[in-house]
């Protein structure tokens, strides 16, 4: 129970702080950053290029899912089930209601459960994949096994709490906590920052190219 309390007070309240403040200074650097100014008339409007482009990413091109099926697929499969873990898993919702204020319905805790698991094993086979692939495992840095590593902890830590199999139980939910609380730790300090990132980056490449008026 100490430790337990340990990771919902004072580690908790420390790792928001981190998570806050890191992501605030990442999108401080990457806007005051700016942009040169574009002196060329513009051929199209940017907002709906922009909008266009961020939504068109998620569905990717057939030569692309062709090239790189798994990828796609299990990629996919492993960040949808991630999300819905965290965003509509009731007890998860509770949380961030107490914290922030805000709340939506949730999914039945069943439903949750089947989708963790389906996102445990993309996990895995992504990361058997990433070490049988030849040029995926000459690329791949420390990092991105780091960044495996502090997501695949949560979901099957947060799995094993849910169904007791690891006892006692305040030790099992801690120690899911303190692995979520990781995860926010590491986030703004590495691409993991891309769940952020990734929506400015399409909007902006898509607002581009909508000026120049061709198609991103």
């Amino acid at each position: 129970m100490d430790f337990l309390l340990l990771t919902k007070g004072p580690l908790f309240s420390l790792a928001i702080a981190i998570f806050a403040l890191g992501i605030l200074i990442r999108l401080f650097e990457i806007f005051a950053l700016g942009r040169a100014h574009n002196y060329a008339a513009a051929r199209g409007n940017e907002v709906i290029p922009g909008l266009k482009t961020m939504y068109r990413r998620f569905n990717p091109d057939p030569g692309t899912f062709q090239r790189s099926t798994f990828d796609v697929v299990v990629g996919t499969l492993w960040h949808v089930g991630f999300v819905i873990a965290l965003l509509l898993f009731i007890p998860h919702i509770e949380l961030i209601k107490s914290t922030l204020g805000v709340s939506w319905p949730g999914l039945p805790n069943p439903v949750v459960d089947a989708v963790t698991a389906i996102t445990l094993l993309g996990l895995v086979a992504v990361l058997i994949h990433r070490l049988t692939h030849p040029v995926k495992r000459f690329l791949s840095t420390p990092q991105d096994y780091l960044i495996w590593a502090v997501t695949f902890l949560p979901v099957l830590t947060g799995y094993l709490a849910y169904h007791r199999l690891i006892n006692p139980y305040p030790l099992a939910l801690g120690m899911h906590i303190l692995s979520a609380e990781i995860f926010l730790i590491v986030l703004p300090f590495t691409k993991l920052t891309h769940i952020f990132t990734a929506f400015v980056a399409r909007y902006y490449n898509g607002a581009i190219f909508g000026r120049k008026g061709i198609q991103s």
